[in-house]
């Protein structure tokens, strides 16, 4: 039976794939996940396009970790030009970026939504900005599993066959028991897992190299295995990670006001290249290798199981 054919399905036809990442609970550290697999999958190859899409509407972070504060959205007569992190770099730019956060007269305004406009945001966002050619769509999503996911899984309907997720959980039992309910969450709307990742599993002192488990660890390992889901890797608290992403919100004094410069866009192509000199960049990309090589195959599953 054929898929029929919307908006969204023929904005988003030369997307290859779309991961959504998600949580069952806030505070660990989805988004910087989100970031970090969007900043790796950039790196993985010369050529890998790349869009990021932040629908935590009410908490968009991901236009500070990436250095973008202060940019604006364009319309063009093809729709929203989403803000690309890389467009002060030499060659084409590949790494596409659209959040709420873009929108905001000042990035402290707060967004008071309820469902139904939450939805049409998301939809938009879908179906309006120009993410042209891209071999890899992140989708930052907000915790739990609330409008926001079930508007994502009934706009994407259409495309169901390049989907999968990406589940960001903490070691201790209880970030556990909500990360069982984002689980749960996909196996509800057929939505295929790619795998666990277990942050902030431990803290890795800069002086003496010494780990303290702070969170305990390998929790995410045994849900894992007790669930029957890949488990993707572990990733320890890095202390490089957050001096980056704090310092990429910048510097840039306008940025409160909606305006930017030449120095602001220097600054967000800083973050790609200084965060591939960080410890935590050369563990994703071993979880991106992974991603990678297991994407084919968790996808046509997907398919080979809603036939």
């Amino acid at each position: 039976m054929a898929v029929q054919e919307t908006p969204v399905s023929r904005r988003l036809k030369s997307v290859k794939h779309i991961i959504i990442v998600c949580s069952g609970k806030g505070g660990v550290g989805k988004s910087s996940v989100s970031a970090q697999l969007a900043l790796s999958l950039h790196a993985s190859s010369p050529s890998a396009r790349v869009g990021v899409l932040d629908v935590d509407l009410t908490g968009p972070s991901i236009p500070r970790m990436l250095g973008l504060d202060g940019h604006g959205v364009h319309q063009s007569s093809d729709g929203w030009v989403p803000v690309y992190a890389d467009a002060f770099g030499d060659g084409e730019p590949r790494l596409a970026c659209m959040s709420v956060g873009f929108l905001l007269k000042k990035k402290g305004d707060s967004v008071v939504w309820r469902g139904p406009k939450k939805n049409a945001m998301i939809r938009q966002f879908l179906s309006d900005v120009r993410w042209g050619e891209l071999d890899y769509l992140v989708v930052d999503t907000p915790p739990g599993t609330s409008d926001e996911h079930l508007s994502l899984i009934e706009h994407l309907a259409p495309v169901h066959s390049r989907l999968s997720a990406v589940i960001v959980t903490t070691p201790q039992a209880v970030a556990l028991l909500d990360a069982m309910k984002c689980l749960s969450f996909t196996r509800a709307v057929a939505l295929p897992v790619l795998g666990l990742i277990e942050n902030m599993s431990g803290y890795v002192c800069p002086c003496c190299g010494d780990v303290s488990n702070v969170f305990s660890t390998g929790g995410g390992v045994e849900m894992a295995i007790r669930e029957g889901v890949p488990f993707l890797g572990s990733m320890p608290i890095d202390t490089e990670l957050v001096t980056l992403l704090d310092a990429a919100e910048s510097t840039d004094l306008g940025a409160a006001d909606g305006q930017y410069d030449e120095d602001s866009e220097a600054r967000s192509f800083g973050v790609l290249q200084r965060y591939q000199k960080t410890s935590s960049a050369k563990l994703l990309s071993a979880i991106v290798e992974n991603l990678i090589s297991t994407l084919p195959s968790v996808e046509h599953a997907s398919v080979s199981s809603s036939a």
